[in-house]
């Protein structure tokens, strides 16, 4: 039998951690991030990440994909293959790709709830 429990609680985690992006791939700024795991899982991470206004390269593995919804803030995620960006505001939801390659951009101070799974 599977237990249900609320994220947050039982197998969950609350710690929040702080970083900012990488050197070598800032494209502007230097935000900070805070991530606030509340699920974690072999194959998946769920929780609440924040961040200031800044811009940085991504590079995801060919075997992870997210899924996000905005609370707060607007981001811009920007295509290298193919030179374009989705805008992704408040109340909306996107998908950064297995393999994809781009930008990761802050224009609103952004806070979302993201689920990361090993595909």
């Amino acid at each position: 039998m599977t237990n249900l429990y609320l994220a947050g609680q039982g197998l969950a985690h609350s710690e929040t951690t702080v970083d900012y992006p990488r050197p070598d791939r800032l494209v502007n700024g230097n935000p900070k991030r805070l991530t606030q795991s509340l699920y974690e899982h072999p194959n998946m991470n769920c929780g609440i990440w924040q961040c200031e206004v800044g811009a940085w390269n991504i590079v995801f593995a060919d075997n992870k994909q997210e899924f996000f919804n905005i609370i707060e803030g607007v981001v811009r995620i920007h295509d290298a293959e193919n030179n374009s960006f989705i805008e992704v505001k408040a109340g909306e939801a996107g998908v950064i790709p297995p393999s994809f390659k781009g930008t990761f951009e802050v224009v609103e101070a952004v806070k979302k709830y993201f689920v990361v799974v090993d595909a």
